[in-house]
């Protein structure tokens, strides 16, 4: 696995499965917050995946504890301050976003890669927008899958993340799913 949880302490750690947990299995309900939380993963998460790509541009701040604790939170933060204004945009990219960090964790950074991720990204993002309830409850419910899944991978060391990432990732999103239609019928 690319993302490393090994500068979290415990209860952030704790904050980032509940997170998780409210996401997938409450995001429709809690939409605001879930974008606010949704967009503040998005952008934590790709923060860390890059941050060591910055260390030939800025060795002494990707080095140093302090900026490897806040930049990831400030990536966040920018993103999650986006992610709340505009639900429509908001879907259609973290949609679009998911997929391409999905693509480039489990799949690599090639070229062709990274095309072929943001060509489904693009397509899921305009089903995204045209189906927009659907499309919050699987955003949110991938989203929260995505975070437990990492979570569980990163700590559960006897577990091959090659076998057992997909099956968790999207086992956890249609649990999540199912809960969020079955909890939000007539709700728009």
């Amino acid at each position: 696995m690319n993302i490393s949880f090994s500068f979290l302490n415990q209860t952030e750690v704790i904050m980032m499965a509940i997170v998780g947990l409210l996401l997938l299995f409450a995001g429709f309900k809690i939409k605001k917050i879930a974008f606010f939380i949704l967009w503040f993963l998005i952008g934590f998460n790709l923060v860390v995946v890059f941050l060591p790509a910055l260390a030939n541009v800025m060795p002494d701040i990707v080095n140093d504890t302090f900026w490897q604790n806040v930049l990831p939170l400030c990536g966040g933060l920018l993103l999650a301050m986006f992610g709340f204004t505009i639900e429509k945009v908001c879907i259609s990219v973290a949609v679009f976003a998911l997929t391409m960090m999905i693509t480039v964790q489990y799949f690599g950074t090639d070229v062709q890669t990274i095309i072929i991720g943001a060509v489904i990204g693009i397509v899921l993002a305009g089903a995204a927008v045209m189906l927009i309830k659907p499309a919050i409850i699987l955003a949110t419910a991938l989203v929260g899958s995505y975070t437990l899944t990492t979570l569980i991978l990163f700590f559960a060391t006897g577990m091959d993340p090659a076998v057992y990432y997909f099956p968790l990732l999207f086992g956890g999103a249609a649990l999540g799913s199912i809960v969020q239609f079955a909890t939000t019928q007539g709700e728009e």
